[in-house]
């Protein structure tokens, strides 16, 4: 094994972790990883992290399924318009230059990273709500969100909950369960598009894979000890930094250092806003945290 390899399998490990800790937000890490420290093209990272999350999801829905957590019709109406607009934008994104998709999930991570810290504003729940899911309405949301998801490799579960929750009627436990379903189905859907271009290194594929499902499993276990909303809010955090990183890296020059300085200091006011000036509308006292997304 490299020094490279090493490096890769352990933070794959702590993308798993991420993920059964708050039930989503490692999906966000895994092209970063591919990408700048497995040394992945982007295209290939991306297609890497559509199979990764996507096999990563089908286990963490196992358990939810145990419980009753999944709503199978739901699931499928979504999860069908998704696989469609997945499969379109794997396609689309085998033919972008490789800086433009990092730059499109580069705003994915930050977009992503201040969902988590402000949290969702808790709704009212009115039950699972298959009965009730308006069908024209889930299906477009199914069809861009999966068309988001399969252009750049994330995106899924901070845009699939809140859509069930709202649209689909379900629960926040539902929503999460069945949410792990739709991002297994829109992934794989996406790698197709992607495979029609992009070949992965499948041997590194199937170790990152392993490695996240390791860490998923520890993640589980360490639920209830250390407390949620400050993994979650911590989380956001670094996964904004790492967005602006990114930005950084991929804008030409001069625009890659004004949006490393002008990110960094958006990073400072956030964590201010967040934690120190009471008066800020971010302020964590002034909104209601509803449970984390999902991958």
């Amino acid at each position: 094994m490299t020094v490279t390899l090493i490096v890769t399998l352990a933070l794959s490990v702590l993308i798993g972790v991420s993920l059964g800790l708050l039930g989503g937000g490692g999906s966000i890490l895994t092209v970063p990883i591919l990408t700048y420290v497995a040394g992945l093209p982007a295209q290939e990272a991306i297609a890497a992290s559509l199979f990764v999350v996507g096999t990563t999801s089908i286990v963490s829905a196992i358990s939810h399924a145990r419980e009753g957590r999944v709503q199978w019709r739901t699931a499928l109406v979504f999860g069908a318009a998704s696989m469609a607009g997945a499969f379109g934008g794997g396609l689309l994104g085998g033919h972008v230059p490789g800086t433009l998709l990092m730059i499109a999930f580069a705003l994915m991570m930050v977009a992503t990273a201040v969902t988590m810290i402000r949290g969702r504003r808790k709704t009212a729940e009115r039950g699972h709500g298959a009965s009730r899911l308006p069908i024209a309405t889930v299906l477009l949301e199914g069809l861009v969100v999966g068309l988001v998801t399969g252009l750049v490799g994330a995106g899924g579960g901070f845009l699939v909950v809140p859509a069930l929750v709202l649209l689909g009627g379900l629960s926040m436990p539902a929503a999460v369960g069945t949410s792990l379903v739709i991002i297994a189905l829109k992934s794989f859907a996406g790698l197709g598009g992607y495979l029609t271009s992009v070949q992965p290194d499948w041997g590194l594929v199937a170790g990152v894979t392993a490695a996240a499902i390791v860490g998923s499993l520890i993640g589980a276990k360490l639920v209830g000890i250390i407390p949620e909303n400050a993994l979650r809010e911590g989380f956001g955090f670094f996964v904004l930094a790492m967005g602006v990183f990114v930005l950084a890296q991929e804008l030409p020059s001069p625009a890659g250092a004004i949006a490393g300085v002008l990110g960094s200091g958006a990073v400072v006011a956030m964590l201010l806003c967040r934690y120190v000036i009471a008066a800020c509308p971010l302020h964590r006292n002034r909104t209601p945290v509803e449970e984390p997304q999902t991958a």
